[in-house]
């Protein structure tokens, strides 16, 4: 079983890479209403799936590519929930509220705006 989530491209600093096996399941561009500061109003979303035996690579990988700030990137499997942000990644069994509600402080604490933080369980 893979895991899945939604990557916004914005969020990657530039010249970093991601190598994992991801398999593309969407993109998209949006309009975000909320937008934190330093983030443009329009998002290009990349819906992935990540094969189970690459998630640790990827989470890390995916930590050392995010510009630092208000920006994360959510994803998760069945029993484990994925929040990753520049330099620091969560990872919580699903409906953990310790976990959820420590993932939720860290976004607020690099800025990320009370719309935004709105990841599912």
């Amino acid at each position: 079983m893979a895991v899945t989530g939604t990557l916004v491209a914005e969020s990657l600093a530039p010249g970093m890479l991601i190598e994992c096996g991801l398999t593309l399941r969407k993109l998209q561009r949006i309009t975000v209403t909320s937008p934190a500061p330093g983030q443009p109003s329009e998002w290009t979303l990349i819906d992935f799936s990540c094969p189970d035996d690459a998630v640790g690579l990827f989470a890390q990988q995916l930590a050392d590519a995010m510009r630092a700030g208000s920006w994360y990137c959510d994803f998760g499997s069945v029993r484990t929930k994925y929040v990753v942000f520049s330099g620091r990644v969560f990872a919580y069994p699903r409906g953990d509220q310790a976990g959820f509600d420590e993932a939720v402080a860290y976004a607020r604490s690099v800025g990320v705006p009370e719309p935004q933080l709105d990841w599912p369980q």
